[in-house]
């Protein structure tokens, strides 16, 4: 592993922990940039990562109170089949397209939270 690799997911981790999600949005630059990953690979290699860090925000969140699991179900359910569809699709699809696409939710997401 090398320090680069670590400051990576540190870095995912720790947005991961303070937003609730939202580690994929630093992790796939960082991947690509800084640890020369191809951008496919970085996507998927991503999705591995975040997976252990959303289940550990998720415990400690549980753990002080603050996650409504009855409420998180019905996202969980869309989301495990939205991930199934996802993952199926990701290998056919154009990379320049999934990067523009990606770009597009951090700008959404950024400029919902900023003005909404």
């Amino acid at each position: 592993m090398t320090l680069r690799s670590a400051l990576a997911g540190g870095a995912a981790g720790l947005v991961n922990g303070f937003f609730g999600g939202g580690g994929g949005m630093i992790l796939v630059p960082m991947l690509v940039d800084k640890c020369g990953l191809d951008q496919r690979r970085a996507f998927a290699t991503s999705v591995a990562i975040i997976l252990p860090l959303c289940a550990l925000s998720s415990a400690i969140y549980l753990l002080r109170g603050g996650l409504d699991v009855m409420a998180a179900l019905p996202y969980l359910a869309g989301g495990l089949v939205g991930g199934f569809v996802g993952g199926k699709l990701f290998q056919n699809l154009n990379m320049d397209w999934l990067r523009r696409g990606f770009a597009l939710l951090i700008l959404y997401g950024g400029v919902k939270s900023l003005f909404f």
